[in-house]
C-alpha cells in the first residue's frame, strides 16, 4: 500500500471517528441507564427499547443522511460502525462485572462465567450484531437519499 493510499485510509478513518464521537458518548450513558432501570424493578419488556441495537439503527440512518454525498459513503458508514459498535459495548461488560461481582441478578450477569466469554460475546459478537443490520439500514438510507436527490421533482 502506498503512502497516499495509507494517508487516504487514515483520513477516512478520522472522518468516521469524528462522526462517531457523539454517538459513542450517548451509548456510554445508555447501558448504565438501562441497568439502573432494571435494578429499579422495571421488567425487561418495558426497557427493551432502551438498547444498543436500536441506537445503532438510529445512528445508521443519521450517518446515511450525513454521508450520502461522500464518494466513499459506504466505506465511511462501515468505519463509523466499526468504531462505534465495540466502544458502545464496553459499558455492557462493566454491567456484567458489577452484576457478577455483587450478585445483583440483572440480565447482564446471566449468560457468561468469565471475562473471556464476556468480552467475546459482548464486545465481538455484540458488535457484529450491531454492525451488520446497521450497515444494511445505513446503506439503504444512502441509496434512497441519493435516488431522491437525483430524481427531478414533478410540479403540478
Amino acid at each position: 500500500m502506498s503512502k497516499k493510499e495509507l494517508s487516504n485510509k487514515q483520513g477516512d478513518f478520522q472522518q468516521a471517528f469524528h462522526l462517531a464521537k457523539i454517538p459513542i458518548v450517548i451509548s456510554l450513558f445508555l447501558t448504565p441507564v438501562r441497568f439502573l432501570l432494571e435494578l429499579s424493578g422495571l421488567p425487561e419488556y418495558a426497557i427493551f427499547i432502551i438498547g444498543l441495537l436500536w441506537l445503532t439503527l438510529a445512528f445508521s440512518i443519521y450517518w446515511g443522511f450525513k454521508l450520502y454525498t461522500e464518494k466513499k459513503a459506504y466505506l465511511l458508514l462501515l468505519f463509523n460502525l466499526i468504531i462505534f459498535s465495540p466502544a458502545s459495548r464496553l459499558p455492557v461488560v462493566a454491567a456484567w462485572w458489577v452484576d457478577t461481582k455483587w450478585e445483583i441478578g440483572t440480565h447482564y450477569g446471566l449468560y457468561f462465567d468469565n471475562w473471556a466469554q464476556t468480552l467475546l460475546n459482548h464486545v465481538v459478537y455484540g458488535a457484529l450484531v450491531q454492525i451488520i443490520p446497521g450497515f444494511i439500514l445505513g446503506s439503504m438510507t444512502i441509496l434512497i437519499v441519493r435516488y431522491r436527490k437525483s430524481t427531478p421533482r414533478r410540479t403540478k
